[in-house]
């Protein structure tokens, strides 16, 4: 059974520590809700994981099947069966699309795909996820509204079958319908074993995919874990409970992030990719 495992991970931006020895663990099959107030560390683990390289590694490990992932180059993280659907998706001038998902798809096989094979995976694909095949023909994300961005995503994550895939806000931007779509996606892997590890701050998603475990993250920690019960709780009553039942202090964003990580993780996709 494949898992992904973080170790008393600490992680920094410019010298301002955001990850503060963080620890989880994420099996094949299971799907790992990642909550907490925006700024401690949600997307700074994720991009720190998939090798982003604004982060820092300072302290611990993360190891896929035994595997040192953080020695790893991004692209070896990735054909290693890690995948990271990004919160701003960035467009990626002169980079056609299709040509983009051919060489992804090929560079963990042996063998390429024929031709033949490739069209009826990729052609399957765009009409699963709702976007026209002519899209295909596009610069990788260019032109794309935010929505087209995030379906675009999952549209990677599917032709590329990781063992272990993040998503970092992939609700954001979505309209109704494309939500159905994208939750329909992840379902549909999840009864294939993928294992996911899902940020996002709003309870509907989390009712679409039905998460097996949930973990909160306050002040760059893991601050409590649990089941699917705690979405409710948070969607109810917020944070404060940390404080009063935890006697935990949440610090307030900028406190936690003085280099607005958001940001600056939106500047680098751009210069980046996955």
């Amino acid at each position: 059974m494949s898992r992904l495992s973080i170790e008393n991970l600490h992680v920094a931006v410019k010298g301002n520590e955001i990850l503060r020895g963080v620890n989880l663990i994420v099996e094949e099959g299971q799907t790992l809700a990642l909550l907490g107030p925006n700024g401690h560390g949600k997307s700074t683990l994720l991009g720190a994981i998939m090798g982003n390289p604004i982060y820092e590694i300072t302290e611990g490990s993360v190891t896929l099947d035994g595997v040192d992932i953080l020695s790893l180059p991004v692209d070896e993280r990735a054909k290693a069966g890690l995948f990271l659907a990004m919160q701003y998706p960035p467009e990626i001038p002169g980079v056609n699309s299709i040509d983009f998902l051919k060489a992804a798809m090929n560079s963990r096989r042996e063998k390429p795909l024929r031709t033949l094979q490739m069209y009826s995976a990729l052609q399957s694909a765009y009409k699963e996820m709702g976007i026209p095949f002519e899209m295909s023909s596009r610069n990788l994300n260019e032109g794309f509204s935010g929505g087209e961005k995030k379906r675009n995503e999952i549209l990677q994550m599917k032709l590329l079958e990781p063992k272990f895939a993040m998503l970092d806000e992939i609700d954001s931007g979505l309209d109704v319908d494309a939500m159905q779509v994208v939750a329909k996606a992840i379902r549909d892997e999840q009864e294939k074993g993928r294992g996911f590890l899902v940020v996002s701050h709003y309870a509907r998603l989390y009712d679409m995919i039905h998460p097996t475990h949930v973990a909160i993250m306050v002040n760059g920690r893991i601050a409590v874990t649990g089941g699917p019960e705690l979405i409710q709780k948070i969607d109810t009553r917020g944070y404060e409970w940390i404080k009063t039942e935890l006697g935990i202090e949440v610090e307030k964003q900028s406190a936690m992030n003085k280099q607005s990580i958001g940001v600056c993780a939106a500047h680098v996709g751009t210069e980046g990719g996955k």
